[in-house]
């Protein structure tokens, strides 16, 4: 009996001290837009958990992972998610695991055909994303709900954004091909919509993703306040996106029932643009919401739940974040950003805030460098400048 109980605790030991290599490799998925179409019901599985992947074309240096994986609705509903994972070919040499930056596009559209891992130009590619990889960094980028896969994209909900950016990192530990290890430090880092997606998947970590060590957020550009944005918009040349954002909200929101608010022009443009991208937003450029309705949905009770269910400031993130603004951003208030600092300063969370002489498009390249800076510091251990 003694010798049986032996057998069976090395038996333990060897299955609770396996590595990522060690584990279960998910199955590779289907070429073509057919990968994106998970399959139905979706397998049992844990946040972050991979479905299917198939390798990308290796690229500078970097071996890349088309993957899809397990994450959570607005309305925490399990859903499949698509991305791509991107390692550097070189090994580690740093101390612990490799890093991990899980980074939230900026604006690519709604349709299917914008999905990031798609869409061409990937613009943040040579800005910052292959910054991070030749500092030895893996990089995760999320396609966010409904953008690829089945479904419309909830473009600009907080929750949904938050939940896809941190389940990208852990999908990148759990696919034993692209070797990285579960228990390294995880950083967050987007810009205009990815602004929005870092700085709530930053809030919404402790409770949603406790065992991941979040060294660093960096959130440019961010909506923070979306009635504020709203307002902003209206009548703009950036008006295009609260078109957007209307689709996303009543997509996240089935209860908004955005087309019983519009009229014929606003019903011919929900049936025509579910597949636009962003280069179809300035087509809209100084549009009123009363061009597209009979009445403004957005000043409805229930509207108003939602708009304030995903106003960023009521859950401050525990990791430091760098926060930044263009100083005439023409896109998303600087006034709203600067509200978001104030709130998580008085929350003490360690802020460094940065403001940029620019407006939306020109800020995302001027931060570039600091961006990567930041994220280095943080990996490095080093203690976080707070502008509080």
């Amino acid at each position: 009996m003694r010798r049986l109980w032996t057998v069976l605790l090395a038996v333990l030991l060897v299955f609770t001290t396996a590595s990522p290599a060690d584990a279960a490799e998910p199955p590779r998925g289907p070429d073509g837009d057919a990968f994106y179409t998970p399959p139905s019901p979706l397998p049992d599985g844990a946040d972050g958990d991979v479905v299917w992947w198939r390798p990308l074309p290796d690229s500078s240096g970097t071996k890349g992972y088309l993957v899809l994986y397990r994450s959570r609705s607005a309305t925490d509903t399990p859903i499949a998610v698509s991305g791509r994972v991107l390692v550097p070919a070189t090994p580690w040499t740093g101390a612990g695991p490799r890093p991990i930056v899980s980074v939230a596009s900026g604006t690519r559209g709604i349709g299917d055909r914008c999905a990031p891992s798609k869409f061409q130009p990937d613009y943040e590619k040579p800005l910052f994303v292959d910054a991070m990889l030749n500092r030895g960094w893996a990089v995760a980028i999320t396609d966010y709900e409904g953008l690829g896969t089945p479904g419309l994209h909830t473009y600009i909900v907080g929750r949904s954004e938050g939940h896809t950016v941190i389940d990208a990192a852990r999908a990148a530990t759990r696919l034993p091909a692209a070797g990285l290890a579960a228990g390294g430090s995880v950083a967050f880092s987007g810009y205009s919509q990815g602004g929005g997606g870092a700085a709530w998947a930053g809030e919404l970590a402790p409770s949603y993703s406790p065992e991941l060590h979040v060294a660093g957020i960096t959130a440019g550009g961010t909506p923070a306040d979306l009635n504020v944005v709203a307002r902003g918009l209206e009548g703009s040349v950036g008006f295009g996106f609260l078109l957007l954002s209307a689709l996303g909200l009543d997509a996240a929101y089935p209860e908004l029932d955005l087309p019983a608010y519009l009229n014929e022009r606003g019903r011919t443009l929900y049936e025509t643009q579910q597949d636009a991208c962003v280069d179809a937003v300035f087509g809209y450029a100084f549009g009123h919401i009363a061009d597209y309705t009979t009445s403004n949905p957005l000043t409805t009770p229930k509207w108003q739940a939602r708009l304030a269910e995903n106003e960023l400031g009521a859950r401050p993130p525990e990791a430091p974040i760098f926060l930044f603004h263009g100083s005439v951003d023409e896109i998303i208030p600087l006034s709203q950003a600067q509200t978001l600092r104030r709130e998580y300063c008085a929350a003490g969370v360690d802020v460094t805030w940065g403001t940029y002489l620019g407006e939306h498009v020109t800020t995302l390249a001027f931060s570039a460098g600091d961006v990567v800076n930041y994220l280095g510091d943080r990996f490095a251990g080093k203690p976080a400048r707070s502008s509080c």
